[in-house]
């Protein structure tokens, strides 16, 4: 596997161990409709808000920070994924969409949550 695969994985498990130390309810990881998928499902039990949280991992910051990676595209593809998402489960909370950015190969990592990153299309 290459290694920015396990960079991303890495990132990922940094991140959901971030997020449920602050309080969150992990629902699903890496929740999948089709070629689309959800990176982190996670329950704000504090703001009884369901946020879907997309994971950016990177080694450095020396070009670019890892949230700019979050384009139209993929923005896009998020909502399309996550208005999947809710009519699956039938969720009837407030929805949010969050980034986790994990930065760094070793610890200490450096780890930002961005909420509500960009806005909540109307499902």
């Amino acid at each position: 596997m290459a290694t920015h695969n396990d960079l991303g994985r890495q990132g990922e498990q940094i991140a959901a161990e971030y997020l449920e130390r602050q309080g969150y309810h992990i629902l699903h990881r890496n929740w999948r409709m089709g070629h689309r998928d959800l990176d982190i499902v996670a329950l704000d039990e504090e703001a009884q808000v369901l946020a879907i949280v997309e994971v950016k991992s990177r080694r450095d910051t020396v070009f670019a920070q890892p949230e700019e990676a979050v384009n139209w595209q993929k923005v896009r593809n998020l909502t399309i994924a996550a208005q999947a998402y809710v009519r699956r489960y039938n969720i009837a909370c407030e929805i949010r969409f969050d980034i986790v950015t994990v930065t760094g190969t070793q610890p200490p990592y450096e780890v930002r949550h961005i909420k509500n990153a960009f806005p909540v299309p109307l499902f």
